[in-house]
């Protein structure tokens, strides 16, 4: 996979409290690129982190609809990828630049 995939494959990391707590069992979650696959993931974590990954599994969020001035908005949706780490591996996004 080259430099250009891995940068459009992973968006950057989702920082909520449920990513929170699964960081507590060893996984670390993404926001991803609509088209992106299981295994472009897996590739561009292990490649760009220099980690082991154990599984992935992706979650899609629809957008809402949403009530506006004008009429009716509706907000954009969101693919996230939950990916578990091999035991001892970890990412720690503020040392990385």
């Amino acid at each position: 996979m080259n430099q250009e995939r891995i940068y459009k494959v992973l968006l950057g990391p989702h920082i909520s409290e449920k990513a929170t707590m699964a960081s507590e069992n060893g996984s670390v979650v993404f926001r991803v690129a609509s088209d992106a696959t299981k295994p472009e993931i897996k590739k561009a974590v292990e490649q760009l982190f220099d980690v082991k990954v154990e599984a992935v599994r992706v979650a899609n969020r629809k957008g809402k609809l949403k009530r506006t001035m004008r009429g009716m908005g509706k907000r954009s949706g969101l693919r996230k990828a939950y990916v578990r780490l091999a035991e001892g591996q970890d990412i720690d996004f503020q040392d990385v630049e």
